[in-house]
């Protein structure tokens, strides 16, 4: 059933503030209790912002475009590719890089939309589609797919996801959330012991203008989704309650895009196309800074990250302290 977002605490776009400068489509944004920041950068690699907002670029792998990517424990960057050569690859310190992972049971992977790290150290990886082109924007194509990456290789345990985007788990571990773009899904399933998924659920559907891309999870267990296009925020509970944080979209461009997206015509450049007042088409949100109450947001048509004060704190990642 489609949740309606409650717009009690709505946030007032002149409370976001910018931080970094010079980025380039920096999609996803990691923090640490350092106060680093970690950009993924269409240059090949990722920039990394140090507190005094120095920044340099580590890495600039041609043929990579780095997309979601995860912080390892040896301080080396597992980067979901989203060039036709796909894969996940490794991004070190040094800036070296190399294919990571690029097959599962022989099968090469495409396009890699995102990767993320549990507190197991397992690797979780998101590819939205097989399919290339605008023909992957449809509400009736779900052939995006899960794989998981441990000590005992990696394997796919999920299929027949309608655009995978970003994934996290639950403070507790035992559910692993998944975000359906273009299916416009929050999806639930639970984690087994052996990584393998199971008892799908949707947890809320979202409405026009609404396509989850990022997303994060605070202490309290609710999940922040972040829509490209609309530059909305919503919080959603476990239940599936939904309450909008922030917007800054143009009803017109949504009222177009739902259009073509009705119709299966929707593409990229429409996606890409944005109007805004502040935003410039946010995808991701990492919880950082003192407490972890600042929302540090990724973007794809700006060249720096949208910035707000959260009242809730986010849930530690496994790399905070590395």
């Amino acid at each position: 059933m489609e949740g309606k977002p409650n717009q009690g605490a709505l946030l007032n776009l002149s409370a976001v503030r910018e931080t970094g400068v010079n980025l380039n489509r920096p999609e996803c944004v990691l923090a640490t209790a350092a106060g680093d920041l970690y950009v993924s950068d269409k240059a090949g690699g990722i920039r990394h912002i140090q507190p005094n907002g120095d920044a340099r670029l580590i890495g600039a792998q041609p043929g990579l475009i780095p997309n979601g990517f995860a912080l390892l424990r040896d301080g080396s960057f597992a980067v979901a590719n989203l060039a036709d050569d796909g894969g996940v690859w490794r991004v070190r310190r040094d800036g070296s890089a190399e294919p990571y992972i690029m097959e599962i049971d022989g099968v090469r992977l495409p396009g890699v939309n995102f990767v993320w790290l549990d507190e197991r150290e397992r690797l979780w990886i998101c590819v939205s589609t097989v399919r290339k082109g605008d023909h992957q924007f449809r509400r009736d194509i779900a052939d995006g797919f899960i794989a998981v990456h441990d000590g005992h290789g990696t394997r796919v345990v999920a299929q027949d996801v309608h655009w995978t985007n970003e994934c996290r788990a639950d403070p507790a571990g035992t559910h692993l959330y998944v975000n359906e773009t273009f299916g416009r899904r929050l999806l639930r399933f639970r984690i087994g012991a052996n990584g393998q998924l199971g008892e799908r659920a949707v947890v809320t559907e979202f409405g026009k203008g609404t396509y989850p891309d990022g997303m994060a999870i605070d202490e309290e267990g609710h999940i922040w989704v972040v829509s490209v296009v609309s530059n909305r925020v919503i919080r959603v509970s476990p239940k599936g309650e939904q309450q909008l944080v922030l917007e800054d979209g143009d009803p017109a461009h949504i009222e177009r895009l739902e259009t073509e997206y009705l119709a299966n015509r929707l593409s990229r450049p429409m996606v890409y196309d944005n109007h805004s007042k502040r935003l410039q088409n946010i995808t991701s949100l990492a919880f950082g800074g003192p407490g972890r109450k600042t929302a540090y947001m990724g973007c794809i048509n700006g060249a720096s990250l949208a910035v707000f004060d959260s009242p809730v704190a986010g849930l530690k990642p496994v790399h905070w302290n590395w």
